[in-house]
């Protein structure tokens, strides 16, 4: 699957970078460098930069920025942190990137109503920083320090994601900057609402295609009283999945369930300079009171032991946890060096969680049949899990073999009632499986609403369909 192929510039480029310059001065730049920052670097998907960046700093730039572009018909391309792995932030068709570097600022924190309103620029690891001392937290952790703008656009979800949902539970309303250039708010701070269609919803996981999201409403969770994380190898990949789903079934309220097959285990100790058993590993965490994080921990403990897992290692020091998330955080920088010049493709999907040990353990026997390196990383406990395939730039029997088996990986996800990706997006990466996925008729819907709040296609041209 390719990313869509470069167009040449619009032909008013140059009227609407003169207008641009006048309302941002400084904060527009064309520089190669600036502008080759804020295209896709981080996959092996070509990267390809915007004729333009732009640095606003307020929800009424952004809309003067985008109605300046919707007259001279420039694509607009929002820009978080750049960690998003499916090409979102390329711009194929030219056009002024529109960085939220500059818009970093946390309007306002409601503690007693357990919600905040950020702008999108804020990244996670800011965010909690700032409510640290609130005793509150924002759960949503996809490993980056991402942007809440782009985690808001890709539907983010990561290692909380078991306990407490993704980016589509965790935003509450948007301003968002239309098209046309008009400003529309969605939602707002009360926990539920009956009033009219969910534009939040569609707004959020929309990869910047349908609006520039300038604000972020949020829900925010109190900081649990006690903390404890776990280790716990099993003798086959198999078991290690089984204890998720049986844990996840029996109602055990755990906080985080990572898997790391062996070859990722072995990974993250030479990286992270652990000293793990390499063998098909869980990460666990529980959070609640002292007497409920020790019976959770207790429980799982008898499934994992009725499945051949253990011993444990449990560490309930905030040092030890941190060691051990950090360690599955740089998972993805682990497995690159498994395999000098070589370059992750990270991937992923998401199947009904009674199906999961049977999509791991067929994605591990076509990963040994494809003769890839593709070490296996999921949040287990909603059945998403990530593959790693690392391959060498320019080698093209290894790109083709690549290809081939992200392809059976979808295939089987979505055999077994799963989803093409379960939280990197469609980007420009994922856009053949919309149609096998969701039908002609879902798509006809979705083109429609694309062209309805979009008209002349500027907003992140060439990403999730094609209009």
């Amino acid at each position: 699957m390719s990313a869509v192929p470069s167009q040449p510039p619009a032909a008013n480029l140059p009227r609407a970078l003169e207008a641009l310059s006048r309302l941002l001065g400084d904060r527009l730049s064309t520089s190669a460098s600036v502008r080759g920052h804020h295209s896709n670097s981080v996959t092996w998907l070509e990267s390809q930069p915007p004729d333009a960046v732009a640095f606003p700093e307020t929800t009424e730039e952004v809309a003067t920025l985008v109605a300046i572009c919707a007259e001279n018909d420039v694509p607009v391309i929002p820009f978080g942190a750049g960690t998003s792995l499916e090409g979102h932030v390329n711009a194929p068709h030219g056009g002024v990137s529109v960085s939220t570097a500059r818009m970093t600022r946390i309007v306002a924190v409601n503690a007693d109503d357990l919600d905040a309103v950020v702008q999108p620029g804020v990244t996670r690891g800011a965010l909690n920083a700032h409510l640290r001392d609130l005793g509150l937290f924002f759960p949503i952790d996809p490993g980056a320090d991402a942007t809440i703008g782009g985690m808001t656009a890709t539907r983010a979800s990561g290692t909380n994601a078991v306990r407490y949902g993704t980016m589509k539970d965790a935003v509450l309303g948007l301003t968002v900057v239309l098209a046309s250039g008009q400003i529309m708010r969605t939602g707002g701070r009360a926990r539920k609402s009956s009033a009219g269609y969910d534009l939040t919803r569609l707004m959020v996981g929309s990869e910047g295609t349908l609006g520039v999201v300038t604000e972020i409403t949020l829900r925010l969770h109190g900081q649990p009283e006690a903390i404890a994380a776990g280790v716990c190898p099993f003798p086959t990949l198999r078991a290690a999945c089984d204890a998720a789903i049986m844990a996840i079934q029996s109602g055990l309220p755990a906080a985080r369930i990572e898997l790391l097959d062996a070859v990722q285990v072995e990974a993250c100790n030479a990286y992270s300079k652990l000293s793990l058993k390499a063998a098909p590993t869980l990460f666990l965490e529980f959070h609640g009171t002292p007497a409920g994080v020790e019976e959770q921990s207790a429980r799982f403990g008898e499934i994992a032991r009725d499945l051949g897992g253990g011993p444990f290692d449990w560490a309930t020091r905030a040092e030890d946890r941190s060691r051990l998330w950090q360690a599955r955080h740089d998972a993805t920088w682990a497995a690159a060096a498994l395999r000098r010049g070589a370059k992750p493709v990270p991937t992923d999907v998401c199947v009904p969680i009674s199906r999961l040990a049977d999509c791991v353990e067929e994605t591990v026997a076509d990963i040994a049949a494809s003769g890839l390196v593709a070490p296996i990383v999921g949040h287990v406990g909603d059945g998403n899990f990530h593959c790693l395939p690392l391959v060498r730039p320019g080698d093209a029997a290894e790109t083709a073999a690549c290809k081939a088996f992200i392809a059976r990986l979808v295939s089987r996800a979505l055999a077994m009632g799963g989803t093409s990706t379960g939280e990197h997006g469609i980007g420009q990466g994922k856009m053949d499986w919309l149609l096998p996925e969701h039908g002609g008729p879902a798509l006809d819907a979705m083109r429609a609403i694309k062209r309805a709040l979009d008209p002349k296609n500027i907003m992140n041209p060439g990403k999730i369909l094609v209009p």
